[in-house]
């Protein structure tokens, strides 16, 4: 059997009554339009865009991909009605087994339905949006794999970033400091060379996640979607550049990047919530083949305002994966990491822990606020008791203003890891900083035995009114 793909996943949404078709929205306003209203509110289903006006029917568009929990679920093959905690659970053990299946090379596939080189490359085939009111033009890479191969190890890398088309054959790619694309283009960059890059602009979510978290450096992330898949992905290799691109793909394009060949870029919304890194110079792609299967879909995982179409699956896998660096630490104690939507699931991080020892909480939240999967973009590091649950929102904010004393239970941090999205970060070009804030919002470890009794139910109280009362109390409790 062939692997899964976007279709697949699709299918799978559908079933679950996740997914809304809208016929006759054009590309330039009304589809991004219609995302942005579709990804205000979590739960709202996966918006199909077909019939799109000056296009071919079935040249179809599909956004709003992962702002709900179940179609995660879907990707990953888990039950749909798995919770976000267990989703976060999930993904600790995916990083701790870290199950990986080499590519499976083949001779064929649906993307090899329409190739077209040389003069007949024409990316503006594709029925592109204009995403944000304000955007600097149309892009195809949102949800898309970035894929350049090192020179000196062969090592392949899958990375997503933003992709603006410009021409029929020109595209550009903006890449922050210290991502994993930028340092391979700069390996050719330095020696004079051109650097080889393929985009793929339509495939299953799994990939989209796999390409948008912190995969090590020198990981492949389609081995990676193999552990999940629990099969080999299928790749063909692009023919100008031999880059592997999985041969189920919906669009895939490659060319190359020439030093000093840039294209001003942007501006585009970001994740954020704003146009932060404006417009700039960025990197040209001059692409030399396109491949689309025969009714291509355009996928897309739109910046936005929070919550956006990257907000959820990445705050689960941020959470499962700091959880495990701080573990991997020596940091005792951890029952529960939630990086909440409101700050994009970057900006803010909440730390539960079991304090055992005096300093035990403020250093849980110095590693957190650092550690590899933590520390980019990272602003808000909050550190509360294991009474607290840090998904709700109004626990953690109660826990902050009743057992922080800003005295010595809050610290500010100069110099961390940050990028041109961020409104607020400081520096050059190349070394984007900002300045964070950890906060110890847990009793006081000298306090433990004195610190004022909560007013709340016990646990014990809280199961004998569930059991006597389960009909009569909200749902969820």
């Amino acid at each position: 059997m062939a692997n899964k793909d976007l279709r697949d996943w699709i299918a799978g949404v559908e079933k679950a009554g996740e997914l809304k078709i809208i016929k006759g929205a054009e590309p330039k306003e009304e589809i991004g339009g219609f995302v942005d209203i579709y990804m205000r509110k979590m739960g709202n289903p996966a918006v199909m865009f077909d019939e799109v006006p000056g296009f071919p029917k079935g040249h179809r568009v599909i956004a709003n991909i992962l702002t709900s929990v179940p179609r995660i679920n879907i990707a990953l093959g888990l039950p749909p009605e798995t919770t976000e905690i267990e989703l976060t659970q999930w993904w600790r053990k995916y990083f701790k087994d870290a199950p990986s299946q080499p590519t499976k090379a083949v001779n064929g596939g649906p993307l090899l339905d329409n190739v077209l080189s040389g003069k007949d490359v024409n990316i503006e085939k594709i029925p592109t949006p204009v995403w944000h009111e304000h955007d600097g033009g149309p892009f195809i890479g949102t949800a898309c794999l970035v894929v350049m191969k090192d020179p000196d190890s062969g090592w392949v890398n899958y990375g997503t970033y933003r992709v603006q088309s410009h021409k029929p054959d020109l595209a550009s790619v903006m890449m922050s400091p210290g991502k994993h694309g930028l340092i391979i283009m700069r390996k050719y960059h330095e020696r004079g060379q051109p650097c080889p890059v393929a985009v793929i602009a339509g495939m299953h979510p799994a990939l989209v996640m796999l390409g948008g978290i912190e995969i090590p450096y020198g990981k492949n992330e389609l081995e990676a979607a193999g552990g999940i898949f629990g099969e080999s992905v299928e790749v063909i290799n692009m023919p100008k550049t031999g880059l592997p691109v999985p041969a189920n793909s919906e669009i895939a394009f490659e060319g190359f990047i020439h030093p000093d060949d840039r294209i001003k870029e942007g501006p585009l919304g970001e994740w954020t919530g704003y146009y932060a890194s404006g417009s700039d110079l960025e990197p040209a792609i001059r692409i030399e083949t396109l491949m689309y299967r025969n009714d291509p879909i355009l996928m897309g995982a739109i910046p936005a305002v929070p919550p956006n179409d990257n907000t959820y699956y990445f705050g689960a896998y941020r959470c499962g994966a700091v959880w495990n660096q701080l573990e991997a630490a020596g940091i005792p104690g951890v029952k529960g990491v939630w990086a909440h939507e409101a700050g994009g699931s970057r900006f803010l991080l909440v730390i539960s822990i079991s304090t055992l020892y005096g300093g035990h909480s403020k250093q849980a939240a110095m590693v957190a606020a650092h550690c590899h999967a933590g520390a980019y973009c990272n602003r808000w590091t909050i550190v509360v008791d294991d009474d607290i649950d840090p998904t709700n929102f109004n626990d953690v904010i109660w826990a902050m203003c009743t057992r922080c004393d800003p005295r010595d239970q809050v610290d500010i941090i100069h110099g961390g890891w940050s990028s041109a999205l961020d409104p607020m970060c400081y520096d050059t070009e190349d070394d984007r900083r900002n300045s964070r804030v950890v906060i110890d919002a847990c009793v006081p470890f000298r306090r433990k035995k004195t610190f004022p009794k909560i007013a709340r139910s016990s646990k014990a109280l809280d199961d004998r009114m569930r059991a006597k009362w389960a009909k009569d109390l909200p749902k969820g409790f």
